[in-house]
């Protein structure tokens, strides 16, 4: 029983063979998935999944790329759709200096926006972090986002980084990279971090683990993730399996 914490099944990527995508996932063991949305139209497509399938959960918020676009009417949407019964966190949100569309001030104001909305409405929230570790532990600190917690999503930062958002209630997530031959720092995270304060992912259509690095991911894969880590950590594919998936359903208040 595996759950997929981080998946874009909204992505257009699966338009031609969601079914099979979705088939495949349930034959390798996956019970559950979170699906993300980050702006109208995939929102408006993971909304769509979650109410069709069971066993699919929503994710909603607003991502750093795009945070110039985001309206405050946007934001009036997002809260209106925390109330629906399977969504389970607000997301991705956070800080993107990578790209460089919306600029940083604006990136961080609507962060805390989406921090004190997720603090309104009581969900936990999903953090996108590229290049702007510094930045987004201050912010979640100053904005006390440790009243929700959440997910530090495919965490890529150091063992000590992991620590330090450990304590301000956030569970550390990993994907494809912590299977990849020449990725230190995500196996040094899994070796340190507790399993009881990690969860598995895959961010597909992005970030396949190996073998199939550099093809589209899909939700199926992330039996690979949970097989590296309980390598990495001397334990069975078992026992990474449940405890990921309890620690899953602790995050996002599911008891089924």
């Amino acid at each position: 029983m595996l759950f997929d914490t981080h998946a874009h099944l909204n992505d257009t990527q699966y338009n031609e063979d969601l079914e099979e995508v979705i088939g495949r996932a349930q034959t390798e063991g996956v019970s559950q998935m979170v699906i993300v949305g980050f702006d109208r139209p995939t929102i408006e497509r993971a909304m769509e999944l979650v109410e069709r399938y069971d066993f699919m959960y929503a994710c909603v918020g607003w991502h750093p790329v795009d945070a110039i676009d985001m309206t405050d009417e946007d934001l009036s949407w997002i809260e209106e759709l925390a109330s629906h019964p399977k969504v389970v966190a607000l997301g991705e949100m956070g800080l993107d200096y990578h790209w460089d569309k919306s600029p940083k001030d604006i990136q961080k104001e609507v962060f805390r926006r989406q921090i004190r909305l997720a603090k309104k409405v009581n969900l936990p929230i999903v953090i996108h972090n590229r290049e702007a570790t510094a930045d987004i532990v201050e912010i979640l600190k100053e904005e006390e986002a440790e009243e929700v917690g959440g997910i530090m999503h495919c965490f890529s930062g150091s063992p000590e980084v992991a620590k330090e958002c450990v304590k301000m209630n956030f569970y550390i997530s990993l994907g494809g990279p912590v299977t990849f031959k020449n990725a230190k720092k995500p196996k040094e995270v899994a070796a340190e971090i507790p399993l009881d304060k990690l969860l598995i992912e895959t961010d597909c259509p992005y970030l396949a683990p190996h073998p199939y690095r550099g093809k589209r991911n899909e939700p199926g894969y992330v039996k690979l993730v949970a097989e590296q880590i309980a390598e990495i950590k001397g334990l069975t594919f078992e026992e990474v399996a449940q405890a990921t998936t309890q620690n899953a359903k602790k995050l996002f208040a599911i008891n089924c």
